[in-house]
């Protein structure tokens, strides 16, 4: 039950996990078609406007812990009850926005990219396996950000801004490490092959798998933070 509860804390302000995304979303598509109508060509015009409001849960993660956790202690609520509730609230924000995505998508089916013949939402590699598979790559996006976020502010309020510079730099060169160990055997073309075969929804599952590893990092980080 107080898992619940930490939800509907969480949804107190729902400008930061409902209006604020819908808000960044609207304007993300009216000035995407606007720059499509100015473009004079006939094809089909692709954008990532639509990336705006997945983006933006990088910010709801910190948020969601930085200005909501101190409420929750005062509320006798305990870590694990609030990292659970969290994530509950992240998993059913992820959904919404997949389901707009979906609505998005077919809105430019049916109106021929708005008139414009431009798109937003209905970006062919991503719909290659069909709505549901759309579904799954906007789903893992959005809760992917907010997990990063999350996770990030997390290691702040446990250890500190330099622990958290420290993690950050060490996953840049874990990074860099894997572009130099690929440049050097010349193993680019293998990796883009594999990707195009994995396709988006193949992708967003891995990314799935990432958004659990990082949510076990969270949670054994969360048992120190600093309300």
């Amino acid at each position: 039950m107080r898992t619940l509860n930490v939800i509907r804390l969480q949804l107190i302000n729902k400008g930061t996990f409902i209006w604020y995304p819908l808000v960044i979303l609207a304007g993300a598509v009216v000035i995407s078609v606007l720059i499509y109508a100015m473009i004079p060509i006939d094809q089909p015009k692709y954008g990532g406007g639509g990336q705006a409001p997945l983006w933006y849960f990088f910010a709801v993660g910190m948020s969601a812990m930085t200005l909501t956790f101190p409420f929750s202690q005062a509320m006798s609520i305990t870590r694990r009850e609030f990292f659970l509730g969290t994530m509950l609230t992240a998993i059913l924000a992820s959904a919404l926005m997949g389901v707009l995505f979906l609505i998005g998508g077919g809105i430019e089916t049916l109106t021929n990219g708005y008139g414009v013949n431009g798109y937003v939402f209905y970006l062919p590699w991503l719909w290659e396996m069909g709505p549901l598979g759309a579904f799954v790559v906007y789903f893992t996006l959005a809760l992917f950000f907010f997990v990063i976020g999350f996770t990030g502010a997390t290691i702040f309020k446990s250890w500190g801004q330099m622990v958290l510079l420290i993690a950050i730099f060490a996953v840049v060169l874990v990074l860099l490490g894997i572009v130099f160990v690929i440049t050097r055997l010349e193993a680019w073309g293998q990796v883009w092959e594999g990707i195009l075969t994995l396709g988006a929804v193949g992708l967003a599952l891995w990314g799935l798998v990432a958004v659990a590893a990082l949510s076990v990092v969270s949670f054994l980080a969360f048992r120190r933070t600093i309300p």
